[in-house]
């Protein structure tokens, strides 16, 4: 990888500047994670602080300029990510009866507990663009779940049930 982005991949982030950080592309810090993933990009919050996200908002404002870098390094280091195989193989260890289902309750109570650590707003927001309805025993299929998290099937491009 270069030093820079492809222009289709500057065109994004500069969308993602716009949306977070309006007309003027300035961002609040705390919106850097938002911003990357954006990009396709998953960094962990320690990351996120060594590269210059505030842990209060308000604290600190990054123009383009500023957040171009991180998201080449953080491109740049991709290949040290999870991956949907490495999701898939994890969630298989929910999957009491190895038929591609495991509860929600479980899935839930594991991005909340686990690693780091998401808010229950942000689990719903999660489940609501990504997950399909629960059966009647609680029971989801993960793999359609995690192949629109991974945006092997993003919502948008999805039919409708």
């Amino acid at each position: 990888m270069t030093d820079t982005l492809k222009p289709k991949e500057m065109e994004c982030l500069e969308f993602a500047m716009e949306v977070y950080g309006g007309k003027e592309m300035l961002i609040d810090s705390t919106d850097l994670g938002n911003v990357c993933r954006a990009m396709n990009c998953n960094p962990s919050l320690d990351t996120l602080e060594k590269l210059g996200a505030a842990k209060k908002q308000g604290e600190k404002q990054l123009k383009l300029d500023e957040v171009l870098p991180v998201v080449i390094q953080l491109k740049k280091e991709r290949k040290d990510e999870g991956c949907y195989e490495d999701f898939i193989e994890c969630l298989k260890l929910y999957d009491k009866n190895e038929d591609g289902h495991m509860l929600l309750g479980e899935l839930s109570h594991m991005m909340s507990t686990l690693g780091e650590k998401l808010t229950e707003e942000q689990v719903d927001e999660l489940f609501e663009d990504c997950l399909d309805e629960e059966d009647d025993e609680g029971q989801i299929e993960y793999d359609p779940f995690l192949r629109r998290m991974c945006e092997l099937d993003p919502p948008l491009k999805r039919k409708k049930k």
